[in-house]
């Protein structure tokens, strides 16, 4: 095996790290797979006898492209809005979409989606420290800033993340996830009768979808009969602080559902889709604690 065989395997057994990593960088599966690539150029041009470690040389690399990325999306205004898009769910000719939707549901869409209002930085810092335990000294050089301010990021990018709510919430939320979970639960296998059950009888839908304007319904038949086998690869997450619903095929968020609540059910769906929208509401992680016992 000569010097470049050596090295193309060594790659290869780096791959799969690399693309977990880029992915929740970027957020797109053509995105990591371009990032990835580009590593390769890179490694194919250097003295490899020069690099001491390869896995961290390859991370590093790809998380300085990855980064390029995100801030070329940003200059172009697209850096939190383009997860909101139609044109995103569209299929690149060489994508694997059953390879990214079970990609992103590994990953978890809620975290796909709030990964997604970070800015580029610290979307880095947070991806590499609280996920793949890179220390602050490696990713600092990486962001062009002292450690200290890699710190700082993280610690900013992991309150927007986990939302972070009172202690005195925490029981009213565990309460709010468990009926949503339920209606999940209940319209994904299409039961209507479940639905009922934690459905207020005077629930009302308010759907921005249509373009003539917001369209609002009313009673809990109605609502269970429209959302009977139709929310799909949707997840809890914290929705302006209290328990809601991202919907995100391929980790692409396509609306988000808020809630009100009244005496244990559920009285009102905001079905919020429009990117203006979106972009005002405080999306966060919902943790271990808000999970019904």
């Amino acid at each position: 095996m000569n010097a470049q065989e050596r090295i193309a395997e060594q790659f290869e057994g780096n791959r799969n790290h690399l693309l977990a990593v880029a992915y929740r960088l970027l957020g797109s599966w053509n995105e990591a797979e371009d990032a990835v690539q580009e590593a390769w150029l890179r490694l194919s041009q250097s003295d490899s006898n020069a690099i001491e470690n390869l896995g961290g040389w390859l991370t590093t690399v790809v998380s300085r492209i990855c980064l390029d990325m995100l801030r070329a999306r940003k200059s172009r205004h697209e850096e939190s809005m383009e997860a909101y898009s139609p044109r995103a769910t569209m299929h690149h000719p060489h994508s694997d979409p059953e390879g990214e939707a079970l990609l992103a549901d590994s990953v978890g869409l809620a975290m796909l989606v709030v990964l997604s209002t970070l800015n580029p930085s610290e979307r880095v810092t947070f991806v590499l420290h609280d996920i793949f335990a890179m220390p602050f000294n490696e990713i600092a050089p990486i962001l062009g800033k002292s450690e200290a301010a890699a710190r700082q990021l993280a610690s900013r990018a992991r309150r927007r993340v986990r939302g972070d709510p009172p202690e005195e919430d925490k029981p009213a939320l565990a309460s709010q996830r468990e009926l949503i979970e339920a209606f999940l639960a209940a319209s994904r296998d299409a039961d209507f009768h479940r639905l009922l059950t934690v459905l207020d009888p005077d629930v009302v839908l308010r759907d921005d979808r249509r373009s003539e304007g917001l369209r609002v319904a009313h009673g809990a038949h109605h609502l269970a009969r429209q959302v009977a086998g139709r929310i799909q690869a949707s997840q809890p997450a914290l929705v302006n602080g209290s328990v809601g619903v991202i919907v995100a095929p391929r980790g692409r968020l396509q609306y988000v559902l808020q809630y009100a609540f009244r005496q244990g059910r559920i009285a009102k769906v905001d079905l919020i889709s429009d990117p203006v929208r979106i972009s005002n509401l405080k999306l966060a992680l919902l943790d271990n604690e808000t999970q019904p016992k």
